[in-house]
């Protein structure tokens, strides 16, 4: 009998599950709710290029082009690289487009039954033996609504789009009181680029957030503007932004993207010599983070900004709060039109944007602003939680839900949720390839090459991973990224697939060598 898998969403990750359930010969159903694949890369800022370097972005068994020869190409040739990899491995016909997935409802054991489960599924299956899932999906083009069963799921909804995360103000404090115009990014990043540029044109913009998305809006502000009509950005906490990759001229691969990079950190489920190694090589952990500090604090020229993060490197590394910002961005903050300003809140007033007096020493700073565009991220989560019906899959969910380890949580199987996988909602330093090692494991799983441990022992490996991400990203704690344990981590899903997760020539090279997406072919 064939099984049935659906696939939701065709970003990356789902183009990749889509790629992999055919390998192993499934007939997989993608639903997608815009009318092309891409995910976050269907449409962009103008200026925003991938942030990640091209070796480290791609697919393991579709290199890029040999055209594109930049290490951070555009949206458009990440786009056109994502449309090439659907056709080659002839994707597309398995997509249903402009279909929206309402909700998801299991049909299956009870609630209290699977409660008791000792094995994933009640009994190791991936496909259980029982239940199925109940997907409702609707047709944006003539809203008809259908019911589709699907044997197993996979949800690639992703986390940086569609659910905007929008702040919260006091009563009286918050757009309403604003005279001009106040907007979140994902709306700025729907515009075609000319109505985009127009609407800055000759405005007092004021972009609210630190991460790519604000770096990039605000240069096309400069751009537009120049020092006539300053942008001013605000964070809460200053960045590490990294300039190329390059501290001081040595490749920062080279520094945390190899075994013995990762011999430098405590790791879930070390033995002893891994402990010591660990231990006694702390003060080098320490130096290497501040090598790569000193360089981007002098190239930024960060202290006289008063710009200098309050966090060491390697915890921004173990947060996945590294990012790059567009070419000549400090070049514009030096020349000042771009203004950078450090607020732990702000709220609006008639004029514009009031930060928080405490925080800037100003009694009441106001930032004349004609346009705010709050780039404050998305509310990933929520999209999950919304279209999970049954109320004891939701609270499961949502109290585990950022959690990672290799089959747990949402990264990519929740222990006590048959029959369902999460795809491309945990952060690394490449998604990309993160994602298709996880969709391989998965597919394997599927066809049997190897069983999960019982759900106890799965539950312990999360408090495991759990303190490790605590302990090296402190405050900036966050259960969605994996941080600096790439190779760590990609080990453990080759040993379940019985694959040698040692993948260079020699000892010196498995050592000291970055690792890659090409090393997993």
């Amino acid at each position: 009998m064939e099984r049935k898998v659906g696939i939701v969403g065709a970003g990356i990750s789902g183009l990749l599950a889509c790629k992999y359930a055919l390998s192993k010969g499934y007939s997989p159903i993608v639903f997608e709710s815009k009318n092309t694949i891409g995910g976050v890369w269907t449409k962009t800022v103008e200026i925003t290029k991938l942030q990640t370097p091209k070796p480290l972005y791609q697919f393991s068994d579709f290199p890029w082009p040999s055209s594109v020869e930049t290490d951070f190409p555009t949206q458009k040739q990440v786009f056109d690289y994502l449309q090439s990899y659907a056709n080659h491995f002839d994707l597309l016909k398995h997509i249903r487009f402009n279909t929206k997935v309402v909700s998801i409802k299991y049909e299956g054991p009870s609630d209290e039954e699977i409660q008791s489960w000792d094995l994933w599924g009640g009994n190791g299956d991936p496909f259980g033996n029982k239940g199925k899932w109940s997907i409702t999906i609707q047709d944006l083009i003539n809203q008809t609504i259908q019911v589709i069963e699907i044997d197993f799921l996979i949800l690639c909804l992703g986390r940086f789009s569609d659910v905007p995360n929008m702040p919260e103000y006091p009563k009286g404090k918050g757009p309403e009181v604003f005279q001009g115009k106040v907007m979140h990014s994902i709306n700025y990043s729907a515009m075609d680029y000319e109505s985009a540029r127009n609407m800055v044109k000759g405005k007092h913009v004021t972009v609210v957030g630190f991460q790519k998305s604000a770096l990039d809006i605000a240069m096309e502000c400069s751009i537009a503007n120049g020092v006539e009509y300053p942008c001013t950005v605000i964070c809460r906490t200053p960045q590490w932004i990294v300039p190329d990759y390059l501290p001081w001229g040595f490749p920062l691969a080279n520094l945390y993207l190899n075994r013995f990079a990762e011999l430098l950190l405590h790791k879930p489920g070390e033995g002893l010599l891994l402990f010591l190694l660990a231990s006694l090589l702390a003060p080098l952990r320490w130096a290497i983070s501040k090598f790569v500090e000193s360089d981007i604090t002098k190239r930024h020229n960060l202290k006289k900004l008063g710009m200098v993060p309050p966090h060491s490197f390697l915890q921004a590394m173990n947060s996945c709060l590294i990012t790059t910002a567009p070419e000549g961005f400090y070049d514009e903050v030096e020349k000042a039109s771009i203004v950078l300003k450090t607020s732990p809140t702000f709220s609006f007033c008639k004029e514009g944007v009031v930060l928080d007096d405490q925080s800037v020493g100003t009694k009441n700073p106001t930032i004349k602003s004609d346009l705010v565009i709050l780039a404050t991220g998305f509310k990933g989560d929520q999209k999950l939680k919304d279209i999970l019906c049954l109320t004891h899959f939701r609270i499961m969910l949502w109290a585990l839900l950022i959690k990672l380890f290799r089959y747990i949580g949402l990264e990519c199987i929740h222990p006590r949720i048959p029959q369902l996988a999460v795809i491309g909602y945990s952060e690394s330093i490449s998604n990309l390839y993160t994602s298709e090692l996880r969709c391989r494991w998965i597919f394997e799983l599927l066809d049997g090459k190897f069983k999960l441990p019982s759900i106890p022992k799965m539950e312990k490996d999360v408090l495991e991973w759990d303190k490790f991400m605590k302990r090296y990203a402190g405050k900036y704690y966050r259960r969605s990224c994996i941080g600096a344990l790439h190779i760590w981590y990609s080990d453990q899903l080759c040993k379940d697939m019985g694959l040698n997760p040692k993948r260079k020539n020699g000892f010196w090279a498995e050592l000291f060598e970055p690792y890659g997406p090409l090393d997993y072919a």
